[in-house]
């Protein structure tokens, strides 16, 4: 299971030191360390630091690293970042964080920066030193502590004779040195052999010529003018170096914006950008990720065919949309069947942010055996989780469940899903999740409310989520308005129908939540840095490992319920024994409890409403039937059998022998925007739909002859012309 808590190192004092390769070392200072829970607030952290250091809470900024990225520094500055940083960190044994001080609230700091002129533009020079650089309040940025990164960069281009590994290597070195020294230039060759590059400027001389050494196979300055005659146009950076610079963080933080972009090089590298010149490396960067993540979804079509031969009456579809970007749905015959047959008529929909790889998003369909673990049903692979994917995934799991039967959903209602859901499941329930609420709830709360007050107001709540009389619901409602007045009349006007038990009308059987984000990345994680092929096969897999597991270990059940329902039933049955019955008629009786109970067997029905609820015989119908010397066991839903149980692994997924392979398959059958591809066994033939004939073929392979599918040309039996 992912980890909840981390031992941070908290270092102060020192300072950054820039490494040859990009990355950053923090050197000199002082360091604690101090445990850090996800749920922690900032404040309370920020409190913790603050008696370390003897620093006031708000002298500091506290940043950290990602994993792997030693290069860009993520700031702390919200409740969700230390969560997210804890999250990150989970499977490190210690994390490194920095406290930050804050010179602007240095009086001696605001009186040297009077001193000086306000300004925020930074002015390149050819063949200077770069100048100084100093932000709106009027301090240098080495004031604050930053490092000139591209101070080191000035040194990048030595002279004639220098070598490098390759033309990249070099370009890149030159593309630094330029923005170092700021000026622009142009390529008039450029190659993996030879590279040439001069100065945009008529009449300028600057010029420089390497070329590749074939006997040390390197790559070597052959040439170099270094005089500039012109002066180059201030501030013109790359939008292909501020790609580069930026594209780890933005793989890391999706979200990213234009705006930060611009503030952290401006504060690391002495670099000011317009939002335009922000906005346009951003999107470049951002194209170059979505190319080469959609290089990986490539083979896909391939792997889904071969899911399609090995698990005869799976469902895969895979869609492409300049706009809505590529979307894979993944539906095992196995899971379909377990679901349709021996699972409550339940399903969770989940959004899930892998931490391994966090271009793509998972949206799952989950449900719970009888055991009240989690059962994968339909997977599918989003590059965002917005409303449209959404309810493509609802129309494709819709498309993939043969059965009609009446679903109650879970999910947080966002993203459209609190529309959607009811208009693609007709006579469906909707209800909202556990954890939604609760951050609902909590954003109602008051800053100066003690931790003891705000403990109890969750107790609450969770007892108005579960209470299964209006009555019950009212009485909790008011422990809260005991509290505070205007939180209980949130819960009043936050619509109770959508998430408790006393309104609802579906049946969710107690649960409200899925925790299918931590099951799927705790699989995820167990690749580095996946691909989503890897990524889909490693959830195949991790599928089939737990279908194979809990069909065997039911084999050894011998009671007509699951382990986990038998101790329940058991329970009650020793609370029931202590209750008196009276009988009103042939199958209606009172059950003398606080308060009295009346059970209906003819409806299967009792007053405290916890027997339709969760499917479970409640106390007070075990005590009429052992009054009656009936056997309860055959009142409970038969989800809860062990029969169900093992209906719902009966059917394996199976492996796929050559998924290794798939690297070597064609990758460019899946060019052609806008086409789909369906592929459906003939165990749901009553489902087909029509398959574009190019795409289903047996094999992705064109041949480049005929032109036709399924063979290339070496194979192609078509007359030579």
């Amino acid at each position: 299971m992912v980890g909840t808590k981390i031992l941070a190192i908290c270092q102060s004092g020192g300072e950054f030191n820039r490494n040859t390769d990009g990355s950053m070392t923090y050197v000199g200072g002082e360091a604690h360390a101090l445990y850090i829970e996800r749920n922690m607030p900032l404040q309370d952290f920020k409190k913790e630091i603050s008696n370390l250091f003897r620093l006031k809470s708000d002298d500091f900024s506290i940043k950290y690293f990602l994993p792997r990225n030693k290069r860009t520094l993520i700031t702390v500055s919200t409740d969700q970042d230390v969560g997210r940083m804890v999250d990150f960190h989970a499977n490190s044994d210690t994390t490194d964080v920095y406290i930050m001080k804050d010179l602007s609230t240095d009086k001696s700091i605001k009186k040297a920066g009077r001193k000086r002129k306000n300004r925020s533009i930074v002015e390149f020079e050819p063949d200077l030193s770069p100048v100084e650089v100093t932000t709106d309040s009027g301090y240098s940025i080495e004031e604050f502590g930053h490092q000139r990164l591209s101070k080191d960069w000035s040194n990048l281009i030595t002279g004639e004779g220098q070598a490098f590994d390759d033309a990249r290597a070099f370009r890149d070195a030159l593309q630094r040195f330029a923005v170092a020294k700021g000026f622009t230039y142009k390529f008039v060759k450029n190659d993996l052999s030879r590279v040439i590059a001069e100065c945009p400027v008529e009449g300028c001389p600057w010029r420089i010529q390497a070329i590749k050494r074939p006997s040390k196979q390197d790559f070597v300055i052959k040439t170099l003018v270094k005089r500039h005659t012109c002066r180059s146009e201030s501030g013109k950076v790359p939008k292909k170096w501020i790609a580069n610079v930026i594209k780890n963080k933005l793989q890391e933080t999706p979200d990213y914006k234009a705006k930060d972009i611009a503030v952290d090089l401006q504060r690391d590298y002495g670099i000011k950008l317009s939002y335009a010149q922000a906005w346009q490396g951003r999107s470049v960067a951002e194209k170059e990720l979505r190319n080469s993540h959609q290089k990986s979804f490539a083979p896909l079509p391939w792997f889904c065919q071969r899911v399609m031969e090995t698990n005869p009456g799976s469902i895969t579809t895979i869609t492409a949309d300049e706009d809505l970007g590529s979307r894979l749905f993944i539906a095992f015959h196995a899971s379909l069947g377990g679901f349709e047959n021996g699972c409550r008529p339940l399903l969770f929909l989940d959004g899930v942010t892998l931490k391994a790889n966090k271009h793509w998003k998972l949206l799952v369909a989950n449900a719970v055996d009888g055991e009240n673990d989690i059962f994968p049903v339909a997977i599918s692979a989003v590059g965002s989780e917005t409303r449209e994917n959404w309810v493509w995934f609802l129309e494709q799991l819709k498309s993939a469940l043969s059965i009609p039967r009446a679903l109650t959903f879970v999910s947080n209602w966002k993203n459209g899903l609190d529309e959607e859901v009811l208009k693609t499941f007709e006579n469906c329930h909707h209800i909202l999740c556990t954890e939604e609420l609760i951050n609902e709830f909590k954003e109602q709360f008051d800053d100066s409310w003690s931790e003891e007050i705000t403990n109890s107001l969750m107790e609450d709540i969770r007892k108005c989520m579960y209470a299964c009389k209006v009555g019950e619901f009212n009485e909790y409602v008011d422990s809260i308005k005991a509290q505070s007045t205007e939180l209980g009349e949130w819960v009043l006007s936050s619509q109770p129908e959508r998430w408790s038990d006393a309104f609802f009308k579906g049946a969710r059987s107690c649960h409200c939540s899925s925790n299918a984000s931590e099951l799927f990345n705790e699989w995820v994680l167990t690749t580095p840095n996946p691909t989503l092929l890897q990524i889909i096969d490693t959830i195949r897999c991790k599928m089939m490992e737990m279908m194979f597991t809990r069909r065997e270990s039911s084999k050894s059940w011998s009671e007509l319920l699951t382990p986990s329902t038998n101790r329940k039933v058991r329970e009650e049955m020793e609370k029931a024994r202590n209750l008196e019955v009276t009988c009103l008629s042939t199958n209606i009786f009172e059950v003398h409890d606080d308060p009295p109970n009346i059970v209906n067997l003819d409806d299967c029905e009792c007053s405290c409403r916890r027997w339709q609820i969760t499917g479970l015989l409640c106390v007070h119908a075990i005590a009429v039937f052992e009054q009656n010397d009936q056997n309860i066991y055959n009142f409970c839903s038969k989800y809860f059998t062990t029969e169900s149980y093992r209906i719902t692994y009966s059917l394996p997924i199976n492996p796929i022998p050559d998924v290794g392979l798939i690297a070597a398959a064609e990758q460019n059958n899946f060019s052609e925007k806008g086409t789909a591809i369906v592929l459906r066994s003939s165990a749901r033939q009553s489902k087909i739909r029509k398959i574009n004939p190019r795409i289903a073929a047996s094999r992705s392979v064109t041949c480049g002859k005929c032109k036709g599918y399924g063979h290339n040309k070496k194979t192609c039996k078509a007359a030579s012309t």
